[in-house]
């Protein structure tokens, strides 16, 4: 990911996307797929081809069998995803560095590195704010856990 800089910061450029959030929604999309596409493929598989023979037999249409049968089973693996794409995206740090220059766009762990003085540093501040920019982890962790955990071992039980 990382030795990718350099032509993702061209492309940025070049497409006149510096200094926008969108220039770093869209490599993070793009580093997000590949894992995203194993994880879910591999859930999927899983899924019994007969529902869905049963639901096409009943008329079903291929969005209604995706949100009616494919999204609640599996529910784990989509949070799995979403929790690790969202922990990636949340802790990056050069991307941002990079492709950001205005306070305005500055994402959290940027905003927290710029926040020491330029001769010293508050360490009570900068711990405080540390503590209140987890907090919102920890909350998304306490509502999803169980479909984490399930998430993530779904593989040994065979």
């Amino acid at each position: 990911m990382h030795a990718t800089i350099i032509p993702i910061y061209w492309m940025i450029t070049k497409a006149h996307l510096y200094d926008t959030l969108l220039a770093l929604i869209l490599p993070s999309i793009a580093f997000a797929i590949p894992i995203s596409v194993l994880i879910l493929s591999n859930f999927m598989r899983d899924v019994p081809n007969e529902l869905f023979e049963s639901m096409r037999l009943d008329g079903c249409s291929d969005w209604a069998m995706m949100w009616r049968l494919a999204l609640p089973m599996t529910r784990p693996a989509v949070v799995t995803v979403g929790i690790y794409n969202a922990l990636g995206v949340w802790n990056g740090f050069l991307f941002p560095l990079i492709l950001t220059q205005s306070p305005s766009t500055r994402v959290l762990p940027l905003s927290l590195w710029t926040f020491q003085g330029e001769f010293s540093v508050n360490i009570p501040a900068v711990l405080a704010s540390v503590v209140l920019a987890t907090l919102p982890l920890l909350v998304i962790y306490v509502v999803a856990r169980r479909q984490l955990l399930s998430g993530l071992t779904a593989g040994f039980s065979k």
